[in-house]
């Protein structure tokens, strides 16, 4: 998310909305963007959609919210913005699937990602993803965390390199491996746990 204005990661989903109909502000538009274009991709990824078209997904989706948000049809008192959100973001990428759908054959059977339970828990799970992505990005930025112990890190703690293996790479004994492991452990929870709790608040 190299680009990315970070506040679209640390100011609440209120304070988004309240920049948007305060001041029309493109940096609040580029910053909704950026916190619910992935989540909204990796959400059409995984009910079967190419992830070309999950990206047209998106880009639908997320124009569909501007009009609707401009025309005044979202109501803060009925709900998150997340789950409406989520509402135009299933039915865009169902139409895209039954589209494909038609193209290839019978329609079959979309209960199972049409399911609402479903269709939360990869949203959210999607959601997770891009905080943590984010949180690396917000990491490296705004810490003094060397490249190295990043590295490490990364090698051992997201991609499940062995720690001697990650050592030898990084230049690090096992030991120094270990300890730049749980040092960015610590700060990336403090970067995860903030962004979640700004994502999620905006009722």
């Amino acid at each position: 998310m190299d680009g990315t204005p970070i506040s679209g990661f640390t100011r609440t989903t209120t304070q988004l909305l309240d920049a948007l109909a305060d001041h029309g502000s493109d940096v609040a538009w580029i910053e909704v963007d950026a916190r619910f274009r992935p989540v909204i991709a990796g959400l059409a990824r995984r009910i079967g959609l190419p992830a070309v078209d999950a990206e047209d997904v998106a880009q639908q989706a997320l124009s569909e919210f501007v009009r609707a948000y401009r025309a005044g049809r979202y109501d803060r008192t009925a709900g998150r913005l997340s789950a409406w959100m989520l509402g135009i973001a299933r039915n865009t990428a169902l139409t895209a699937l039954r589209g494909r759908r038609r193209q290839a054959g019978p329609d079959g059977n979309l209960d199972t990602v049409a399911d609402e339970a479903s269709l939360r828990g990869i949203w959210d799970e999607e959601r997770d993803r891009s905080i943590v992505h984010g949180a690396l990005a917000m990491l490296r930025r705004e810490t003094s965390i060397d490249d190295r112990t990043l590295r490490a890190f990364e090698l051992v703690a997201l991609r499940g390199v062995p720690a001697a293996a990650a050592a030898t790479e990084c230049g690090m004994t096992v030991d120094q491996v270990y300890v730049a492991r749980s040092r960015v452990t610590r700060r990336l929870r403090e970067f995860v746990n903030g962004m979640t709790e700004a994502f999620e608040a905006d009722v």
